[in-house]
């Protein structure tokens, strides 16, 4: 399942090399080219913000980022098309990035669904049906106190806040690093390097500017929370190992290491380091991945944060977390599958039992889908159980087909609008089909999607992972999900049976005529979600290709 490579960590020859004999780090920038560019054009966009004229900055932006992702993207390919990730892999920086399968499918997946967001992080046009307000879900100016004259100002004067591009754009370079990151700093460095603008882009929403606030500032503390468990557990473990490589770990774990540091010999194998240090770095890894009990962040911010930015973050940020947490279980620890199996387990069954019932009490949209997310990610841990090449395919096809019905489901959402912005209380949506029925029907192909109804991506995912899952001997786990998928099906349909059964109210919520910009972002939705449902197997068969990790 796992193709070993000797490889030091850049950061263990760092601190094992004589001071006056440090070797100069060989980066492989052709490997990294992806990342690279990403990281490029966000500093180019940081340039932009400070010397571009203001009416001129937003083209520019769009621009660089839309053609900096097209770039990542054929960059993956490139590499992928050189054989990287079927026939051979490489660990690149000195040990510190893993150019493999997982690696490549899911920067590939992370920077399509991108390309999609940002497309809704530019919607920027004054619609007349969307009673006179702009849709637009960005402050005029993210420093102005919300309700001061200064925004109003701002407001009045048609400014537009296209800082979102740069800080996007580093986040999307945090999240291909972290899936691919081969040694615990460099996971830990990635996991900020994606999170501190993620924190910054929940607090500038155009409407309801306090909760937007505050659920920046909820996802702040908590996520600080997070990462000092993560940080914590790789002390742990670098005092159990001797290093932070997972190659090296995982021999530790093996007990093939052929070496060791005399200064750590004390410490050195000691389980109760190994066991409490992995946990904690799993408690950082699932609090990203928003499984129980590390959801709490969720519903908040997904309801205060820009709708764009909430399905952005819904989409990635899985991705990249659940990539992350493949490499640590697949890679690092499988010497030790039966000790953390149990607790996955556990943390799977109520992620999808609290995920699917909590959310039928919801009676907001965006809290809905919030939950949705948190019953999908046990779904997805479902398939990480299966410790076997299989749940890798079945993961990484679930991650792809759930990315862009979820941004697109978040885009359907910017439309449906009234006085004060987004109308995002359920009862506000009864009778949406008889207003505008392609946009109800487009929101209903989503949900059936969620649901996992046969013919959309949703049920070829589900199939795939709770397939693995049973072959994997977690027969009783794939039950609790078929359960949990019967629940969430009753809250999917419910927003169906609203939308296309009940009488429109008469101050009802109008629905904004999409640009050319967010109608490209749902049409992609759709046309996933119904290719991966309808033709899925050549899909499937990459995702089988690119289950090998490199160690």
């Amino acid at each position: 399942m796992s193709t070993v490579t000797s490889a030091h960590s850049l950061w263990t020859l760092a601190a094992e090399a004589p001071v006056d004999r440090i070797p100069a780090p060989t980066i492989e920038y052709a490997q990294l080219a992806p990342t690279l560019i990403v990281v490029g054009a966000a500093v180019l966009g940081i340039l932009v913000e400070a010397f571009v004229p203001r009416k001129s900055r937003y083209y520019v932006q769009v621009f660089l980022a839309v053609a900096a992702l097209a770039s990542a993207f054929a960059a993956v390919v490139g590499l992928a098309a050189g054989g990287y990730g079927s026939t051979k892999a490489h660990i690149a920086a000195m040990g510190a990035i893993a150019v493999d399968g997982p690696a490549l499918f899911l920067q590939g997946t992370i920077l399509l669904a991108s390309v999609v967001a940002i497309f809704t992080f530019a919607e920027r046009r004054l619609d007349p049906a969307a009673h006179g307000n702009r849709v637009d879900s960005f402050a005029a100016q993210a420093a102005s106190v919300p309700g001061s004259e200064s925004e109003k100002a701002a407001v009045k004067a048609g400014f537009t806040t296209t800082e979102v591009f740069p800080l996007a754009l580093f986040a999307i370079a945090g999240m291909l690093i972290f899936p691919a990151a081969n040694d615990l700093l460099t996971l830990f460095i990635a996991l900020e390097v994606f999170s501190l603008p993620l924190y910054l882009l929940c607090a500038v929403a155009r409407r309801q500017r306090l909760m937007s606030q505050e659920a920046a500032v909820k996802y702040f503390l908590l996520g600080a929370f997070s990462s000092a468990f993560l940080l914590f557990g790789i002390a742990l473990l670098y005092g159990y190992a001797g290093s932070v490589s997972y190659a090296v770990i995982a021999d530790v774990v093996d007990g093939t290491v052929a070496k060791i540091d005399p200064a750590l010999a004390s410490t050195m194998g000691n389980d109760a380091l190994l066991l409490i240090g992995g946990a904690l770095i799993l408690m950082g890894l699932l609090f990203k991945v928003g499984a129980v009990p590390f959801h709490m962040w969720t519903p908040d911010v997904y309801q205060g944060a820009p709708t764009p930015v909430t399905g952005f973050m819904a989409a990635a940020t899985k991705v990249a977390a659940f990539g992350a947490l493949l490499r640590l279980l697949y890679v690092v620890l499988p010497g030790l599958r039966w000790d953390w199996r149990p607790v996955m387990w556990g943390v799977a069954i109520v992620t999808m039992l609290a995920g699917a019932v909590v959310a039928v009490t919801q009676t907001d949209v965006k809290r809905l889908l919030a939950y949705s997310s948190i019953a999908h990610a046990g779904f997805i841990l479902a398939g990480v159980i299966a410790t076997s090449a299989e749940g890798v395919q079945a993961v990484l096809f679930y991650l792809g087909a759930y990315s862009f019905v979820t941004i697109g489901a978040f885009a359907v959402v910017t439309l449906v609008r009234d006085a004060g912005g987004e109308a995002t209380h359920l009862s506000k949506w009864a009778g949406l089909g008889r207003r505008s029925p392609l946009t109800a029907a487009v929101f209903a192909v989503f949900l059936l999607a969620f649901a996992g109804i046969p013919l959309t991506s949703g049920f070829t995912g589900k199939f795939a992972v709770f397939t693995a899952a049973a072959e994997g001997g977690a027969g009783a786990l794939v039950v609790v999900g078929v359960i949990s998928s019967a629940i969430a099906a009753f809250f999917y349909i419910r927003v169906i049976v609203l939308m296309f059964f009940s009488e429109p109210k008469a101050d009802g919520p109008t629905v904004a005529v999409p640009s050319p910009l967010t109608m490209t972002t749902i049409a992609v939705g759709v046309a996933v979600t119904v290719v991966l449902g309808v033709a899925p197997q050549y899909f499937l068969d990459l995702a089988g290709q690119a289950s090998t990790f490199v160690r």
